[in-house]
């Protein structure tokens, strides 16, 4: 008997698996007009994507005021994480320079997604990453787009430095001022601030006391949420405090990574003085200068040789290292955090230096502490709540020491009583 062949036609049709898709979008700058194109350009991809019904819409990447030379883009990373984590197989953009204008990140880029099988469509050059003819267009592209980028970083710095010649800023968002139409303007609230970390510096607090101060009284602005020393250092030392105006005292590095550096001569400065209403004045302002030269000086004189204790003590509550500081007539070793923001963030205690020494000794059999014993065989202390340090050795063991606070006639050194006796003596004087 002949066999028969019979055909069986399917009775269902099989679904193509969809592509996943995903859009990028980035615009410069964060300006009403621009943010408002960049929600324009969600809204756009997200129905060109749904239209399609091959697609399937993963969603929109879009970055606000990013520079396409710039790598360090969240949402363009996002996109990149999630294409190599497989949760996107095609990427659609408006344009090259909207996607990358630095050639070596884009054809990088454009090159590891093509290893992962993704295409991305370049819709207004029409360019299809994974085409034969893609890379070499998009090269020729790439490069053109990143010379533009450059000519147009060029003509915006001509701009400012021909506005730096006539005295002219670009730019002021500084505490206690802002520029409105051209102007170094006062802001009034952000002003008695200002004068009021002048006064605390010149009454003798430091720059850590002062930022913890505004800090514990809920003092903030729009551009300081938080307070710290550097914030400080940086007020007492700037000249428009006292109406005067540096300009171009930064550059930056390159047109590609946008990078800020100090400049140190590699450009002309320009120094007005009198441009605007200061908020101290110039004598505050010097007297401010000579005293931070002073303490500068002074920490210079008193920092001496590293110690051995360095780097080798941490706090047992909140893990940041003890640091060394000296007093007129003592030195002691606290928490860095207790320290710069006091006992509320961590109530660790302060250690003397003499106390950590003695109990060191009887720990390691010795009469004397001797630095070069105590370097070979210590590996690190452990300062712990209840005046206990936890030494613990280089060979992997521990030792734990309670140490006991020196009562206070132990406390006073013949320098410190002599100051006290030297005291009552002139108040009694004072009294005859």
């Amino acid at each position: 008997m002949e066999k028969q062949i019979i055909d069986i036609t399917p009775t269902r049709t099989a679904f193509a698996v969809k592509q996943r898709v995903a859009a990028y979008a980035r615009v410069p700058c964060d300006k009403d007009t621009m943010l408002h194109s960049l929600a324009a350009q969600i809204d756009y991809y997200r129905k060109y994507i749904i239209r399609n019904p091959e697609w399937e819409f993963v969603g929109v990447y879009a970055d606000e005021a990013k520079t396409g030379t710039k790598e360090d883009r969240e949402q363009f990373q996002k996109l990149l994480s999630d294409c190599r984590s497989g949760l996107i197989d095609m990427v659609v953009t408006k344009s090259i320079s909207r996607f990358a204008r630095n050639t070596v990140t884009l054809l990088g880029t454009v090159r590891e997604l093509k290893e992962l099988g993704i295409n991305i469509f370049f819709e207004e050059q029409n360019i299809n990453s994974v085409s034969e003819e893609g890379e070499l267009m998009l090269t020729l592209l790439a490069s053109q787009a990143q010379e533009e980028s450059l000519s147009c970083s060029e003509n915006c710095k001509w701009k400012i430095r021909k506005g730096f010649e006539l005295g002219q800023p670009n730019t002021c968002t500084m505490l206690g001022y802002r520029l409105v139409n051209g102007e170094i303007t006062l802001v009034p609230d952000e002003a008695k601030i200002v004068k009021e970390i002048f006064d605390l510096y010149l009454s003798g607090c430091g720059v850590q006391k002062i930022a913890n101060t505004l800090n514990e009284r809920g003092v903030r602005t729009e551009k300081i949420p938080f307070w710290h020393l550097d914030t400080i250092r940086g007020i007492l030392r700037n000249e428009k405090y006292m109406g005067d105006l540096l300009l171009q005292k930064s550059l930056s590095e390159s047109h590609l990574t946008k990078r800020q550096v100090k400049n140190e001569g590699q450009l002309q400065q320009f120094y007005i003085t009198d441009d605007h209403e200061p908020i101290v004045s110039r004598a505050v302002f010097s007297e401010a200068q000579r005293e931070v030269q002073r303490r500068a000086e002074k920490h210079k004189c008193g920092a001496g040789t590293k110690s051995v204790f360095t780097g080798k003590i941490k706090c047992g509550i909140c893990g940041k290292n003890y640091r060394r500081k000296t007093t007129p007539h003592n030195t002691v070793w606290c928490c860095s955090t207790f320290n710069t923001r006091g006992k509320a963030y961590c109530a660790s205690k302060v250690i003397p230096e003499n106390t950590l020494k003695d109990y060191i000794s009887d720990a390691l059999g010795s009469k004397y502490f001797a630095e070069d014993f105590f370097t070979e065989t210590v590996d690190s202390i452990v300062a712990e709540p209840g005046n206990t340090m936890r030494l613990i050795f280089k060979d992997g063991t521990e030792k734990r020491i309670t140490w006991k606070d020196r009562s206070r006639s132990e406390s006073w050194t013949d320098e410190m009583r002599e100051a006290v006796r030297q005291k009552m003596l002139e108040r009694n004087g004072a009294k005859k």
